[in-house]
């Protein structure tokens, strides 16, 4: 396949709207084996390893962690990936290195296959926020995990490194934890915390935790120069996707529902003003993102149910709907049809919530 016709730069707005970057279109096995050599890099002969999320508060944990600790080598990793993650530990992490787990939730038993090998060899610690299956992270603690799970509603887990760390850091810490859980948790009161998103979405790992670690929430000049410029393209893909979206009545609630490459808070912010209780935005490489409000806090339950997790009012998830290139052929010409659709019947599917005692099914 010729280069060109992934290139996002020569793509018109509409078109780059509809279709995955150009990443999606590498092949699974280049990718993986890039990321084993990058971990097998970050794992050799590190004293600490922090394996991580890379948004804003998987990468805010490796700066508190660092600054608290000394020099850690970073592994990125998903939840999808995890089990993979935790063999490379396995393989390349020192024996009595300590490694440190972030912002990270497993959505299946087999997620953590060999923690209790990893737990032998080395120290493991573990800090999240997400909602827990209570068998797993009873497999986890019994396998002797240091797991610390912060309230979701409450806190996120750059706050939980900051209180599980006991270390005297500077003040910047505290404030650059209160602006991610800001946006982590979708409270929306600091304009900081859309600053902190957007950079960890558009630099690479290393750049935005060695920029907060230095600077705290406060970005510097020129990295505020660069989100402005970035933003101009981010704005119009949001109004786009804001554009082709529909209000669906399921059951009592009013759900916003789009497909689009855009940033998903702004969308289900949108929808929320025009009366939302909830919102769907499935993006072209075939995710979604669900987000919740005041009067639906249920997001991470749908997402379940479509092979995904995360909190009451902010979840993803990936439809298990895509067997082969024909059905993302068809994912992008129907604007997400089949995505959509089996996320909704996901709302219909969640149960009526307890009244006295009695819990039926929708």
């Amino acid at each position: 396949m010729d280069d060109w016709l992934i290139d996002d730069d020569r793509l018109s707005l509409e078109r780059k709207s509809l279709l995955p970057g150009e990443g999606f279109f590498h092949p699974d096995s280049l990718q993986e084996e890039q990321a084993e050599s990058e971990a097998a890099e970050a794992l050799t002969g590190a004293e600490r390893v922090v394996v991580a999320d890379t948004d804003a508060d998987g990468l805010g944990c490796v700066a508190l962690i660092r600054e608290a600790r000394g020099d850690a080598g970073l592994v990125p990793a998903s939840p999808h990936r995890l089990h993979e993650t935790i063999e490379w530990a396995l393989e390349y992490a020192d024996p009595d290195a300590t490694v440190f787990v972030c912002d990270l939730c497993p959505d299946d038993p087999d997620d953590v296959a060999g923690i209790e090998t990893l737990t032998d060899r080395t120290t493991v610690r573990w800090f999240d926020h997400h909602q827990w299956d209570d068998d797993i992270a009873a497999t986890v603690r019994e396998a002797g995990v240091d797991l610390v799970i912060g309230d979701s509603e409450e806190v996120c887990t750059t706050d939980v490194a900051l209180s599980e760390l006991d270390a005297d850091l500077p003040e910047r810490f505290a404030d650059l934890a209160a602006v991610t859980r800001d946006h982590d948790l979708w409270i929306k009161e600091d304009a900081r915390s859309d600053d902190l998103a957007d950079f960890s979405r558009w630099s690479e790992p290393e750049e935005y935790v060695a920029t907060v670690r230095e600077h705290g929430a406060d970005l510097p000049a020129a990295i505020e120069e660069f989100l402005t410029e970035q933003r101009v393209e981010k704005e119009q893909l949001i109004e786009k996707a804001i554009e082709r979206g529909q209000l669906r009545d399921v059951g009592e609630w009013t759900v916003g529902v789009t497909y689009g490459r855009c940033s998903q808070n702004e969308v289900a912010e949108a929808f929320r003003q025009q009366g939302a209780d909830a919102s769907v935005i499935v993006k072209p490489a075939g995710s979604a993102s669900i987000r919740g409000s005041e009067s639906f806090e249920r997001a991470h339950e749908v997402a379940e149910q479509v092979n995904g997790g995360g909190h009451p009012r902010a979840a993803g998830c990936k439809p298990d709907v895509y067997d082969d290139m024909l059905d993302y052929a068809h994912h992008w010409t129907t604007r997400g049809a089949v995505a959509k659709q089996a996320i909704i019947d996901a709302f219909r599917a969640l149960p009526l919530e307890e009244e006295e005692g009695v819990d039926t099914e929708r």
